[in-house]
Formats: C-alpha cells, structure tokens, sequence
C-alpha cells in the first residue's frame, strides 16, 4: 500500500521534477547601458569601462541579463 501512495505523490510532482520549467510569463528582461537607457535582449550598445570604449550584445546567462563583448570597437560618426 506504501509503494502505491509513493506512484501516487510522485506522479503528482510539478512538471520541474522532469527538468522542465514552465516559461515565465510577464519576466521584461533587458540590459542598462553605461547612460542608465534601457537596452533590448538581442540589442547592441557601445559601452564605456574604465578607459575602453566596445560594442556589446544584451544577452541572457543564468536568467540574469549580462553584457557580452562582441570584440569590435563602437563605431563613431
């Protein structure tokens, strides 16, 4: 009867316990560039660190929006 109940619980598991999360519905994620504007996933912006200026890709890592470097330079006008 206790193996039964346990098939019975285990079953009843969110869909997690398969390693599959449900999509986050309304999450608005989005990277902040060295101005404070708000920049889109997928976007690029030239960023200023220190003394170096580069172009960088808003991306995700580990659901936390990061800036990644493209290694090109920010193009000026």
């Amino acid at each position: 009867m206790r193996s039964a109940a346990l098939i019975v619980l285990l079953g009843a598991l969110p869909a997690a316990a398969d390693g599959v999360v449900p999509a986050a519905t309304g999450v608005d994620c989005y990277c902040t560039d060295s101005a404070g504007e708000r920049v889109e996933m997928g976007e690029t912006a030239c960023l200023t660190v220190g003394d170096r200026s580069f172009l960088a890709l808003c991306d995700m890592s580990l659901n936390v929006p990061i800036w990644r470097d493209t290694e090109h330079g920010c193009v000026s006008g």
